[in-house]
């Protein structure tokens, strides 16, 4: 397994480092080792934990975008959940793989996004320290984000994260050679600025799928507490507390780490419905369509709306968007992204209007029932909602949708709290500043 051959997966000219190994009977996706695949044999503790779960699983372990052997993150069009998503899509395909047991070993994010969005390609999760927000870097400034970064790669830090492999010489040239090598100081106070905007809370009870969540007791990076709360959201989710302080998975005892692994690995895969995917929900509305119709009559209003259903019909493609349905003044289509769906409604409104026609559009992300000729659920009921809120040629949007564009250059303003009718509470909305 140590010779295992590293290649390359390729999604829209971006590369991407991978390598397989083992010949368990499931595939076992592994990502968030925070080090670059080519030093992964390197480090005794993290070789026998590999090489541990090569015997359970046909593994597939990556670099994601802007790490280690992987290429660097050169465009901000994209929000880095939809980065992740694309990525996992480019390394399964070039694996050879259609479903997986997805490992994340440090705090879960991007995976329990992707599995919420995708639960046709992810047959379980296992999580490790999970954590569905970092509000303790929402306070820092760029420069305290960038002296973090730096911390990240110290010494003291190997000490608070693995205390007691920290006196291991092996363990200290090889974790200083590793976190320099998987990420530049920019990147790191980039990775940092990103998370402190995220909050994955309201995809927790999205997650069908079985997940299996590890977080050692002592851990002085991450309390135990919270970790244990989130996993409680999670519907089918089975939480282990072990003992011990190392914050990295592959170090300390592993013996019972791996124990829970191969028997969740073995369970038998139960049927799911996969028709309730975390969806980014779009509905646009033609102001005052009533009197455009009476100013130009029935004639040039249908050759009007045939030449803006075109439109609709084009854009949405482009930006992997489903249109469902048209709603009589509008239209209601589905993103598996929100930061396409948002940038999708900007370049609606922009067709709209060289047509003479007025938009708004309104945006929510939450899950779905897909159905042949329509989607259901709260998520569909709240974005119509929105919508509704909106002012012409406005673009308005939830809560979830400006946490889920978190490194994408989308920027919003504040909407203050609005209460939504039929949905309990207040919701704060937000509205897409145009690109400059």
């Amino acid at each position: 397994m140590r010779d295992a051959e590293v290649r390359f997966a390729e999604h829209d000219g971006v590369y991407l480092a991978y390598t397989v190994f083992g010949e368990g009977p499931v595939d076992l996706a592994v990502t968030g080792t925070r080090f670059p695949i080519d030093l992964m044999w390197d480090l005794p503790q993290l070789a026998a934990f590999m090489d541990a779960l090569g015997r359970m699983a046909r593994v597939i372990v990556w670099d994601p975008r802007g790490h280690g052997a992987s290429d660097p993150i050169i465009s901000d069009r994209d929000a880095r959940f939809e980065v992740f998503n694309d990525d996992v899509h480019a390394v399964l395909e070039a694996a050879g793989s259609d479903r997986v047991t997805v490992f994340e070993m440090d705090a879960g994010p991007y995976c329990m996004n992707y599995a919420a969005s995708h639960p046709e390609r992810v047959r379980s999760l296992i999580l490790v320290n999970l954590r569905p927000s970092l509000p303790g870097l929402r306070q820092l400034s760029p420069r305290q984000r960038k002296k973090l970064a730096i911390r990240l790669r110290s010494p003291e830090r190997l000490q608070l994260e693995n205390p007691r492999a920290a006196h291991d010489p092996v363990v200290q040239r090889w974790w200083g050679h590793a976190v320099r090598l998987g990420n530049t100081p920019e990147g790191t106070a980039l990775n940092l600025e990103i998370g402190a905007r995220l909050d994955l809370t309201p995809v927790l009870p999205t997650l069908r799928t079985p997940t299996l969540v590890f977080h050692r007791r002592d851990d002085r990076v991450f309390d135990i507490e919270t970790s244990r709360t989130a996993a409680a959201d999670i519907p089918r989710a089975r939480f282990v507390e072990l003992p011990g302080a190392e914050h990295d998975i592959f170090l300390g005892d592993t013996v019972p780490v791996l124990t829970e692994i191969e028997r969740f690995l073995r369970e038998p895969e139960t049927a799911m419905a996969h028709d309730r995917v975390l969806a980014t929900v779009l509905f646009t509305d033609i102001v005052a369509s009533t009197e455009q119709l009476a100013a130009g009559g029935d004639d040039a209003w249908r050759h009007t709306m045939d030449d803006h259903d075109r439109a609709m019909e084009r854009l949405v493609a482009a930006y992997r968007g489903r249109i469902v349905k048209p709603t009589g003044d509008g239209i209601l289509a589905t993103f598996d992204g929100p930061a396409r769906a948002v940038r999708c409604a900007a370049e609606l409104l922009d067709a709209a209007a060289a047509q003479g026609i007025t938009l708004r559009a309104g945006l929510h992300t939450g899950e779905i029932e897909t159905r042949p000729t329509d989607v259901t659920g709260i998520a569909v009921h709240i974005a119509n909602r929105i919508s509704a809120l909106a002012d012409p040629g406005e673009i308005l949007v939830s809560r979830t949708v400006v946490d889920l564009t978190a490194g994408s250059g989308l920027e919003f303003d504040p909407r203050g709290e609005h209460h939504l009718k039929g949905v309990p509470g207040n919701w704060p909305m937000f509205t897409a500043v145009p690109s400059s």
